[in-house]
């Protein structure tokens, strides 16, 4: 005699449904639920909070204005709770479920990033998102030890600008990072922009109004970066976002993202061919792109005590080549020699790192930035024996 089946309390549709929209809410609205806004005010019910959000959704499936009632959604976050779909502990900052796409020790690398843009990087965005997610976070903290928020790893790299949006409206600092909002959805839609550069420090006269395809947003050692390209010429160029002014007007210009990302690898392909971010002009671009374009061959000598930090630099950049010289009577190499190809582009970023080697570093290849070089060294001497300059 077959077994008689047992009646589930989600066995009537309603109930099934109801159930299924509680948590359909939990996934849409991460968060829903908090039990208070900030330190400073009382509780408030979170209940309500995540009620509201199920009668919104609810209205979907022409349920009555007032169905569910509190008693009954709060039995069913508890089933949710005796399934281990919601833990049992308080979601003081909100329920959410699970760790999203991510399993627990994903979410931990994830945070690690986040924290550090949002430190570091001064990446606003970032920081409004991080300060978000760790507060809903803060229960699955406490069961983790405080290893889920421990910056295991992080990147120290710190931006010596202003980024924040608040604090840079009404001032004279007033820039482009008021506009990541705008800037942003550009870049994904593939929208052509029009921007104005407040500064040119390279004495290349580019002030005032431009019109761009944005690309992307870097962050490259001290500062944010925008990749972008010249709608009129097609220019590959990357430009620091606080010699942007407060401005980003929309242009009657769009493209599929596949072109976004055609453009994006090209730029791409200078950044990894040459030595810091100047990607140089048009017809450069065009030779360089076209593999038409003959690299110059570049070699520096290091000297002790700077050998083993140009040795330890395996991945310094992917066309690099490492020759040791003889060993001196302590086992320790005399000098090391290192060459690479670069485009003409790159000379003048190549030498700003060489001079930060000072006397440890001698320029053997090409000629002329060997003599640019010692021009430098020569005027350092001049400088330093001057006697109007030692105030």
């Amino acid at each position: 005699m077959a077994k008689k089946p047992s009646i589930h309390a989600y066995s009537d549709r309603t109930a099934f449904e109801r159930l299924m929209v509680l948590m359909a809410t939990l996934v849409r609205y991460p968060g829903v639920g908090e039990c208070k806004i900030k330190e400073s005010e009382k509780h408030r019910n979170a209940l309500d909070a995540v009620r509201a959000k199920v009668l919104e959704l609810g209205s979907e499936f022409q349920w009555p204005p007032d169905y569910p009632a509190p008693a009954t959604l709060r039995k069913d976050l508890e089933t949710l709770r005796d399934y281990k779909i919601l833990d049992r502990r308080m979601y003081r900052w909100g329920y959410y479920l699970g760790t999203g796409a991510m399993t627990l020790e994903e979410l931990q690398v994830a945070l690690h990033a986040l924290a550090s843009q949002a430190q570091y990087q001064a990446n606003p965005i970032a920081r409004r998102v991080y300060q978000q997610v760790s507060k809903r976070l803060r229960g699955l903290d406490v069961e983790a030890q405080g290893k889920l928020f421990y910056p295991v790893r992080s990147h120290l790299n710190r931006t010596i600008v202003e980024t924040d949006p608040e604090h840079l409206r009404g001032s004279r600092r007033d820039t482009l990072f008021a506009q990541l909002d705008r800037l942003e959805t550009a870049i994904l839609d593939g929208q052509a922009v029009e921007l104005s550069r407040s500064l040119d420090l390279y004495g290349r006269d580019r002030y005032g109004s431009t019109r761009i395809w944005p690309l992307q947003l870097i962050y490259h050692d001290i500062a944010w970066y925008l990749v972008y390209e010249y709608v009129e010429t097609g220019q590959l160029a990357v430009s620091r976002l606080n010699r942007f002014r407060n401005y980003c007007r929309f242009l009657n210009q769009q493209r599929p993202l596949t072109i976004q990302e055609q453009r994006l690898e090209a730029a791409h392909g200078l950044l990894e061919n040459g030595w810091g971010l100047y990607l140089g002009e048009l017809d450069e671009q065009q030779a360089e792109l076209n593999g038409t374009l003959e690299p110059i061959s570049v070699k520096v000598r290091f000297f002790p005590p700077v050998v083993n930090f140009i040795l330890e630099g395996e991945r310094r950049h992917p066309h690099q080549h490492i020759k040791l010289g003889p060993k001196d009577r302590q086992g320790e190499h005399q000098y090391v020699d290192y060459s690479l190809p670069l485009p003409e582009r790159s000379l003048e970023e190549f030498l700003l790192w060489v001079n930060r080697y000072t006397d440890r570093a001698k320029i053997l290849a090409p000629e002329s930035l060997a003599q640019r070089h010692l021009q430098s060294a020569i005027n350092l001497l001049a400088r330093y024996s001057s006697t109007r300059d030692r105030e």
